[in-house]
């Protein structure tokens, strides 16, 4: 049993997957923002997995993609003290079947790297991989698994954050998709705000990319926790995939099995 992690700064997801990749038999959200010492961490995941009905001791490989050092290496000890299987966290040395086609491969972000070999694995074809989390990235992504670059903006929730905190009167609310664009009230307002905001940033952003790429086949593919809420409403995205990093942390950890072989 494989349990796959995607740290991300405002989220951590968790997920216990199968015999397949993308069959994820559990998952769970836990807050990054939430500081934890290795006790808690590990009293925490022991927690999770038992009340789902997995055994700890039956997970024999940890996968981790973070962007947030301060978590991994406590995040790392806490499931090394509960698994039976080694943990592994990926970064740019790791020896996987992609390239990073880039300036500084080693900057590259673990998300983006799994997200690059899940696009290759899973689809086979020119890829756009949005992730709508913290950050809103773009991943431009090669039929044969190269990451050739990318476009890093402002996410969903820093707009949410900015209102709610630098203005005296405009409450905080949850995004939802609103039913018209012109709002009544000064919730609505802030939620078609937001929420169209988002739509036409992601699709003006794919078009510019694929102008430049000249890829214009590209397959545009949402993941991240904002996707479910965002991708179906964008015309340009083709694919809703809320749990791509996980699988490529799970694919990751099929060829890093290999290599132990």
């Amino acid at each position: 049993m494989r349990l796959v992690a995607d740290v991300g700064n405002t989220e951590t997801v968790l997920g216990v997957v199968g015999s397949e990749p993308t069959s994820l038999e559990g998952h769970w959200r836990l807050s990054t923002l939430t500081p934890r010492t290795l006790d808690e961490f590990r009293h925490l995941l022991r927690g999770l997995l038992e009340a789902d009905g997995f055994d700890p001791s039956a997970v024999d490989q940890v996968v981790i993609a973070s962007v947030v050092p301060s978590t991994t290496g406590v995040l790392a000890d806490a499931l090394s003290a509960l698994v039976s299987g080694p943990v592994h966290v990926v970064d740019g040395q790791t020896d996987l079947p992609i390239r990073l086609d880039v300036e500084e491969p080693r900057t590259v972000g673990a998300d983006r790297i799994v997200n690059t070999l899940a696009a290759k694995v899973l689809y086979g074809r020119d890829t756009i991989a949005v992730d709508l989390g913290t950050a809103t990235t773009y991943d431009c992504i090669t039929a044969d698994g190269v990451f050739v670059g990318g476009v890093i903006s402002p996410g969903i929730e820093s707009g949410l954050q900015w209102l709610d905190r630098h203005t005296a009167k405009l409450p905080r609310v949850e995004l939802l998709p609103p039913e018209r664009v012109i709002g009544r009230h000064t919730e609505t307002c802030i939620q078609s705000g937001i929420f169209f905001s988002a739509i036409d940033a992601v699709d003006g952003t794919v078009r510019r990319i694929k102008a430049e790429w000249d890829r214009p086949d590209a397959m545009v593919v949402a993941t991240g926790g904002f996707a479910p809420v965002i991708g179906p409403h964008c015309d340009s995205v083709e694919l809703v995939e809320p749990f791509l990093t996980l699988y490529g942390c799970a694919l990751a950890g099929g060829y890093l099995d290999e290599q132990r072989l």
